[in-house]
C-alpha cells in the first residue's frame, strides 16, 4: 500500500474505484509531468446522496462533505492515470463548482471540503492554487463538483 493510501486508511477512507464517465471523456489525463481531471462528483457506488442546491435543498455542511468525495474521486481518477499516489509531487490547482441557490455566496467555504482533504492526505503536497465559483447547475443535480490538477514524479 502507498504512502497516501495509508495516511487515508488512517483517516477512515478508502480509495474508491473510478467513476465511469458520464458523457464523451476520461477520468483524468497525463500531459508531460502533468495529471489533470476531469470534473468529479461526489459519487458513492454511482449514487448521490444529495442533490440540489447549495443554500437551498443542501446545506453548506453537506455540500462541504460532498467537496471531500469529489476530492477522493479525484485521486482515484490519478491513481487510474499514474499507478501510485505516492508520485504525486504537488497538487497545483483546485477548481470548485458549486450549485448555488441565488443568494447563497459560501461557495469558498463549500470547496474547503476538498482542500482540506488533499492537505490532511498529502500533506505539503497538498497546499494549491484554487477557484470556488458559484453555477446554477450541476450535472445530475449535483450540488458540488470538483477537478484538480497534479504535478508528478517522472516514471
Amino acid at each position: 500500500m502507498s504512502k497516501v493510501e495509508s495516511r487515508l486508511a488512517e483517516l477512515g477512507l478508502t480509495l474508491p474505484e473510478v467513476v465511469p464517465p458520464l458523457a464523451a471523456y476520461v477520468p483524468a489525463v497525463r500531459s508531460g509531468e502533468y495529471v489533470f481531471t476531469s470534473g468529479q462528483l461526489p459519487l458513492v457506488a454511482g449514487k448521490l446522496e444529495h442533490t440540489g442546491k447549495v443554500g437551498g435543498e443542501v446545506t453548506a455542511e453537506q455540500a462541504k462533505e460532498q467537496a471531500r468525495l469529489c476530492a477522493l474521486n479525484a485521486l482515484a481518477a490519478v491513481k487510474s492515470v499514474l499507478g501510485d499516489l505516492d508520485r504525486i509531487e504537488q497538487v497545483v490547482k483546485v477548481v470548485g463548482f458549486v450549485a448555488s441557490a441565488p443568494d447563497f455566496t459560501g461557495q469558498p467555504g463549500v470547496v474547503n471540503g476538498a482542500s482540506e482533504l488533499l492537505g490532511e492526505v498529502l500533506g505539503d503536497a497538498g497546499v494549491h492554487a484554487r477557484s470556488a465559483v458559484g453555477v446554477a447547475v450541476l450535472p445530475l443535480d449535483a450540488p458540488v463538483e470538483v477537478e484538480i490538477q497534479v504535478r508528478v514524479s517522472a516514471g
